[in-house]
């Protein structure tokens, strides 16, 4: 009997530990939006056990447009970048980033802004989404 317990004792010892962290974050959905020069991505991150916060990150290149679809030069484009943190509840997160790209001279219509390369990801988990 004592070493019945014994055994059950040190594999709840060891088990505790993987358990109570939860293990394996990951995003559950992602969502992008564009309003104008401005890029949004909504998204939940599950599998985060007993953690607090994650930051997460949302990088894209953003580019103007010409109506003739013609890739724009080098002026024409940039490298956009947001960070947040936010808190877990329930082993999830929620987050909503977005970030606007400003061109010298500005990309004013007939030309539109395109988001390429699009990611949010909580670094420290690797867990990301892509567009």
């Amino acid at each position: 009997m004592t070493r019945r317990v014994s055994v059950t004792l040190l594999a709840f010892l060891i088990l505790m530990p993987l358990l109570a962290w939860g293990g394996s974050p990951h995003m559950v959905s992602c969502t992008q939006s564009v309003s104008g020069n401005t890029l949004t991505v909504n998204g939940k991150e599950a599998g985060l056990g007993d953690e607090t916060q994650v930051q997460v990150v949302l990088t894209a290149e953003a580019q103007c447009i010409n109506p003739g679809d013609h890739h724009p030069k080098a002026a024409n484009k940039e490298s956009v970048t947001a960070v947040g943190t936010f808190p877990v509840q329930n082993g999830m997160a929620v987050f909503v980033l977005s970030a606007t790209a400003t061109f010298q001279p500005s990309c004013s219509p007939p030309m539109t802004v395109v988001f390429t390369e699009v990611t949010a990801c909580d670094v420290a988990h690797d867990a990301c989404c892509s567009f």
